[in-house]
């Protein structure tokens, strides 16, 4: 069983926790958490699954195999300094600290610390997560395989090159809050055709929660399964003009620019801080 611990005790960290127990990878005695004092929901939530909190940083990673650094992209530095004495060869180090490169993650680790870097999303909550991730200097196939068994106990998850990473939180970081305006908009324009709203945001998540699954199971490219649902003259035909003439694509498509642009410039004002 992996002992695993976390530098950071929010809503990722149990999330994740919950997942790697429901699959069987550890189990919850095995589970520890740093946490702040005054976070006390943070604090339950880990007990609630039989893990431990602590306020210690050091005592998480003298109690973990695997190390997942959960906390703010600020104090990323200042808590791995804290936790430095305690690092041991037997440790691998996992990032999910958004715009904190690779480098500066080693630089402030032991020299032959085993780091990766992964990017998860918010839908991992929920088991549905789409993850990267990326392997330090000295991180090793092992290293790799068990932070993909890791993260694909809350979804999917795959290895990337580091440079890609900004376009993947541009993707699927940002992506959740771009298919919740969608569910919104879907429903919106159903009450307007007379549906209850309860039913019309029922129905909204639950199609685009079809249609993904659709793309993900039969592996078709999206183009052909949006012509297999549209009938020459038919409703859907005259949906899709109207998206096309407002622009629905290119909007996406800038969306996505301009999520990883902002990524960008995280990532170097987190460089030029340090």
């Amino acid at each position: 069983m992996l002992k695993v611990g976390f530098l950071g005790g929010g809503r990722m960290g149990h999330a994740m926790a919950k997942g790697f127990i429901a699959a069987g990878l550890t189990k919850g005695e095995h589970i520890i958490a740093s946490c702040i004092p005054e976070d006390k929901i943070s604090v339950e939530s880990f007990k609630s699954i039989g893990a431990t909190s602590t306020f210690s940083n050091p005592q998480v990673v003298e109690s973990s195999d695997v190390v997942i650094i959960a906390v703010k992209p600020t104090v990323v530095r200042t808590v791995l300094n804290e936790a430095k004495p305690a690092i041991k060869d037997r440790h691998l180090f996992i990032s999910v600290a958004m715009g904190v490169s690779l480098k500066q993650i080693e630089q402030a680790v032991p020299k032959g610390t085993r780091v990766i870097r992964a990017m998860p999303n918010t839908p991992a909550l929920v088991r549905r997560g789409a993850s990267v991730f990326v392997c330090g200097s000295s991180a090793n196939e092992s290293d790799a395989a068990i932070t993909k068994k890791l993260f694909e106990s809350v979804g999917i998850c795959e290895q990337v090159p580091e440079y890609l990473l900004d376009a993947v939180t541009g993707l699927s970081g940002s992506g959740p809050a771009y298919i919740y305006v969608l569910i919104e908009a879907l429903a919106d324009g159903a009450v307007r055709m007379g549906l209850p709203r309860d039913l019309a945001y029922k129905l909204a998540a639950q199609t685009v929660v079809g249609a993904g699954q659709m793309v993900l199971d039969t592996k078709e490219h999206p183009g052909q399964l949006k012509d297999n649902v549209t009938s020459p003259a038919g409703s859907t035909a005259a949906g899709l003009y109207w998206l096309e003439k407002c622009g629905y694509r290119s909007a996406v498509i800038g969306a996505l620019e301009a999520a990883t642009n902002k990524c960008k410039e995280m990532g170097k004002s987190i460089e030029q801080s340090s």
